[in-house]
Formats: C-alpha cells, structure tokens, sequence
C-alpha cells in the first residue's frame, strides 16, 4: 500500500482560508500580528468553516519581499513568535478539525541567507553550487522580467563571487540551483521538519520557476518535472495526507504537466484561467469568457484537484488575458494608473473593485463556492475586506484584519498610528463601517451570508468530488454548470447571471439516475425565501435577478 493511501484526499473539499500573520491578529500591542494572536482567533475560523489554514511566509527573513526571500528555513520570526508558538497553533487548529499548511518558498532563497552568504565567498566551497551561477552575462539577463518598472534584469554581478548569478525575482533573491543533489537533500529536509511539527502540507510557490533548467549538462533537462514528482514522493512518504498546493499560473496546454499524468506531482493546482475569465466575464456582463475558461481546463487526475479563488495575496493577476480585455477589466475595476500593477494587474480587494456593491460580490463569491474545485478565501473576504492604496504595491491588499471599530480596529491594542501596517479606519471599508463584531449580530451580513454559503458547500460535496459540465441556457448572461458525483449519490446545480438586468433562462435538467430519486431542491441563492418549483425532470424556467444565483440539489435514496 502506498503512502497515499493512508489519505482521504481530504484536499479535494476543503475550505481553505490564506492568512498574512503579521496582520491577523496582535497579541501583544507592538502592531504586529503574531502566532499567539492567529491561535486567538482559531474559534473564530471553525465557527466560518474553515479546515484548511494556509500561512504566508512567517521564517526569519530580511523582508524585503513581504517573508518570500527567506533567511532560515527552520525557524520562525521572533516578530511572530516561536517554533513553540506554531505548535501550539497547529495544536488548537487540530482540535478543531482545521488543518494547517504553510507557503514553502525553495525557488530562491534571501541573498542573506546563510547558503549565498558561504557561496559568495568560495567560489570551490560545497555551497557554491547552491546557486546558478555564469562567468559572463547571459545574453538572455533581460528576458522573463516578473517585476516590471522594478527589475531590470535576471541575473546580477556579485563583487565578492565576482560572478553573475540567476534571480527571476528580485536581486536580492538568488535562485537555487535544484539541480545540485545537495540542494534538494535540503529541501527534503525542510518538508520533513515541518511536516513533523505537524503541517498537514504546503503551498508551493513559483513552481514553474523551480524546475526552470539551467544548461544542457544537467540530466533532469530531459523532464524537469521529475523533480516535482520528487517533492511529492517524499511528502507523501512522510506524511501519506500531506498536500502539494501549486502556484502555476501557465497557458491551459501546459497546466496538465504540473498534476502529472497519473496525478504524482502536484495535488492541487490554483486555476488562474478562470480566476481571470471570472472578471472579464463580469466586466462585460456576459459569462461566455468564463464558459470558455473552464472548457479550457484540462481534465484532472482523479486525485488532483483545482483552487478557486477571487483574491490571491498579491495583485489581481490578469496576464493570460488580451491586452484588449485586460484593459476591460482594468476598466471596471482598477480605472487609475495607482489601482494597477506590474502592467498586469489590479492592487485591490474585490469589494473595492466593485464599491461595495453587495450584489456582485454574492455572485463572486457563490461562484467561488460552487465551482468545480476547492474554493480558498483570503482573510477578511468574509466581511468584505477593502483594500489601503496608502500601502505601498502588493501591500495594499494586506491591511490588518477589521474586528471591531474600536481603536485599532481590535488588530491591536497598541498605537494604531505606530503600527507597521497602521489599520484603515476611516470611509467605506475602513474599520468603523466594517468589522467583525457588527457583522456578526447583523444577520443579514456578508460575514453570516459567507457563513451560510460555506456550510451549504459542505453539504453539498458533489460540488468538489463530481464529474461536471456546462449546460445551455439561451442567455450569454448566464452561466449554468452541473455537478454529478456517484459515490455521493447526488447532482448539483448552479446558475448565476452576470449581467445588471434580470435574465429569464430555461435549462433542460438532467435525467434522474435512479428510481429513489428525490427530486430536485433549492439549496442556496438569491430569492431562497421564495425557491422555484422544481420538476423531477424536464426543464426548469427561472428568471435570475440582476448578478443573481441559484444552487439546487438532488439525493438519491437518502
């Protein structure tokens, strides 16, 4: 029996709520959020339905790309605690049914890290060959900019290597050379640690950079997927549950690569493609780029699974659309030139993106929740988290969680104008118009309307396990998809109307399967008060409200 096996593919219907720590929750009032701070509020996420809690990078780290340029593999920032501290953390998360992952960051590593700082000086040392490294500048250094506007290159001269060596971030993050048997020896050896400490998995980061090769004598040139096969075979050894989350935001064609044939390389994928046809989609009104999308989307390995989201930790990436729907969408959300990022994205929340329209966030969130995959929520979504366009680049999106609108917002109990990252206080997303506590005695709030969505989700796990398809509507307006999962004993559907007018549809509903059949219910939506009659078969008419939704259900002998 394999490793695996010992794994529900528990991935597969997870909810998964990504966590800045520094701006979580500060326990202790030096206006930075902590580990301490983050178990604090762990009733707080089991109350949402979370069971899945990803941390961003809390290693010791000169922060110069917000922990992304890491110093020590195997500590923890005195700012946010200690090793103690995240043990306590998984602890509480464990009881409580969550399980705890964290960003694992081995494409690069801090030009202050102790490896570059021992290659840099010994040039016949064993660390030298960590990095990748040339005599002369490459005549390609200019080429696969990610940072545009900030970086000029991809590769820098070091004065005491009196070498050029290879970042595709930024210079101050030099690039492991994964080729060198010593550097994956050590890669595995920071899985381990932090699996042993309890992690349940990790969000890889940059991971088409990671196996990005370097010179024709290394043998893996040949599949330079093998070494991603290799990072899932030692977790899965490890940890027969453990999680590979991938951040691999490639063309459609190359997407299949990164879960493997057989599904043994990543388990999880985000899916940037639809991400990004989700808002052209709402930027025209009209759900034919999304229906695109994901017909697009190849099909998956059985065990493999897609990450839907609606906001990532950094800028609204829209690089796979056409310059002429990227202006689009920068059109209907991020209009000024200071709302926009890298020539690629937005640096705003969604509910700023559509000033605070709570018609259009329900529609993106009900399709985050409903969507074939397993949907991941960025902390403060729930409550309609905006965005601080004071803070600088990807950090606008990052401000410290709403709790209250008391001073500091209840992130902490310090000088809220000496906090790093000072909390947003003021106008219509700051903390005295958005918070945690008012929302929670108001049932009708986006905070108990993301409650009620996640546990229907749950309830409905066709929507993560089943095998599913687009249904034809008449409108392009409309998107309608279907999910079927057999060993469930169910169907779902769901139907949601881009457009700001009220569309009529009628959709042909699929065949029962089985003489129990108990028919067709409305499970969640707009208008759930009043649900349509539905037949056991035939075809459903419904008039969909402006960016209003449906979700309807079907058991069989249950």
């Amino acid at each position: 029996m394999s490793a695996e096996a010992t794994s529900d593919l528990w991935w597969k219907n997870a909810v998964i709520y990504c966590v800045d720590t520094q701006a979580f929750q500060d326990s202790d009032g030096d206006g930075i959020g902590d580990l301490d701070g983050l178990t604090r509020r762990i009733d707080y996420l089991a109350g949402l339905g979370v069971t899945c809690l990803w941390l961003m990078p809390i290693y010791p780290s000169p922060e110069r790309d917000h922990g992304y340029d890491v110093a020590d593999y195997y500590g923890v920032a005195p700012k946010y605690g200690s090793l103690g501290d995240l043990v306590e953390l998984v602890r509480a998360a464990r009881d409580r049914g969550i399980r705890v992952i964290a960003d694992l960051v081995v494409n690069h590593t801090s030009s202050a890290h102790p490896w570059f700082q021992a290659a840099r000086r010994d040039r016949d040392g064993v660390y030298h060959d960590y990095y990748v490294w040339a005599d002369a500048k490459p005549k390609d250094a200019g080429e696969g900019i990610i940072f545009p506007g900030e970086q000029r290159s991809t590769w820098s001269f070091d004065r005491v290597a009196r070498r050029w060596y290879m970042h595709r971030f930024h210079p101050h993050q030099p690039d492991l050379n994964v080729n060198n048997p010593r550097v994956r020896d050590e890669i595995h050896k920071v899985i381990g640690f932090w699996l042993e400490l309890g992690l349940s998995g990790f969000r890889v980061d940059a991971v088409p950079f990671i196996i990005e090769q370097v010179g024709a004598k290394h043998p893996e040139v040949r599949d330079p997927h093998n070494y991603l096969r290799d990072l899932r075979s030692f977790a899965s050894r490890r940890r027969g549950d453990a999680m590979l989350l991938a951040e691999a935001n490639e063309p459609a064609n190359k997407l299949a690569k990164f879960f493997g044939e057989r599904g043994e390389q990543m388990h999880v994928l985000f899916n940037f493609l639809l991400n990004q046809a989700l808002h052209l989609a709402l930027a025209r009104g009209n759900a034919r780029p999304a229906i695109k999308a994901m017909r697009a989307l190849p099909k998956i390995p059985p065990a493999c699974q897609w990450a839907n989201f609606v906001k990532n930790h950094d800028e609204a990436t829209f690089d796979k659309l056409t310059d002429r729907e990227r202006a689009e969408v920068f059109a209907a959300f991020g209009p000024k030139k200071s709302m926009q990022l890298f020539g690629r994205g937005i640096r705003r929340r969604f509910p700023s993106m559509v000033d605070g329209d709570r018609r259009r966030m329900e529609l993106m969130y009900s399709l985050l929740f409903s969507l074939p995959g397993t949907p991941v929520l960025f902390y403060g979504e729930e409550i309609g988290l905006g965005d601080d366009p004071r803070l600088p680049g990807r950090e606008a999106v990052r401000l410290p969680m709403q709790w209250s609108d008391d001073a500091g917002g209840g992130f902490t109990s310090g000088d809220e104008s000496k906090a790093p990252r000072r909390p947003l206080r003021d106008g219509p997303f700051g903390y005295r118009a958005v918070n945690v506590r008012a929302q929670r005695e108001d049932p009708g709030s986006f905070l108990n309307w993301t409650e009620r969505a996640i546990r229907t989700r749950k309830e409905w796990p066709e929507f993560g396990w089943g095998e599913w398809r687009t249904l034809a509507t008449g409108r392009t307006e409309v998107l309608a998809h279907h999910v079927s999962w057999d060993d469930g004993g169910g169907d779902a559907l769901a139907l949601h109307n881009f457009a700001d007018h009220p569309v009529r549809v009628t959709v042909r509903l699929p065949r029962s399967r089985a003489a129990a059949d108990r028919g067709w219910r409305h499970v969640f939506g707009a208008g759930a008060n009043s649900p349509p009659s539905l037949p056991k078969s035939g075809r459903l008419s419904i008039e969909l409200p402006p960016y209003g939704y449906h979700w309807f259900g079907r058991r069989y002998g249950v």
